[in-house]
């Protein structure tokens, strides 16, 4: 009994922590953003929640095997994001901003092959809106 508690506690502490994702460099014009991967359907599902906070230059990618509609929430997420979904092309389709907790659906305004999520502002901030080429991606 007392192993399947300890067993339960683990579970619980790891949920809450990082999940360990490899990172890859992005660049969108001078600006260089160091961001974690999220290729399967486990690691898009899971995203940025729990988390406490993420660096200014921080952020997650999520690589879909082809184009299409995709959308994004924010469960079980501590920290407000802002999402810019980016097309085969590599161009950023449309930026959404995005709160804590949130069960809305943010959606790219056409398919899409990519959504990278920053913490709240930053492509504000840069001035970095839609059109705008991001290098770097992961194929």
């Amino acid at each position: 009994m007392k192993h399947a508690w300890l067993l339960s506690a683990c579970l619980l502490w790891s949920a809450g922590q990082a999940q360990s994702l490899p990172i890859t460099s992005l660049n969108i014009g001078v600006h260089l953003i160091r961001a974690e991967v999220a290729i399967s359907d486990e690691e898009r599902g899971r995203g940025l929640m729990f988390r406490e906070s993420m660096g200014e230059n921080e952020g997650m990618v999520f690589r879909f095997a082809n184009a299409r509609q995709v959308c994004m929430w924010m469960k079980n997420t501590l920290i407000p994001l802002s999402v810019a979904f980016i097309g085969d092309d590599g161009r950023i389709i449309n930026i959404e901003d995005m709160q804590p907790h949130s069960l809305d659906a943010h959606c790219a305004d056409r398919p899409a092959r990519y959504a990278l999520e920053m913490n709240k502002g930053w492509f504000r901030k840069r001035n970095i809106r839609a059109g705008t080429p991001v290098d770097g991606l992961p194929k």
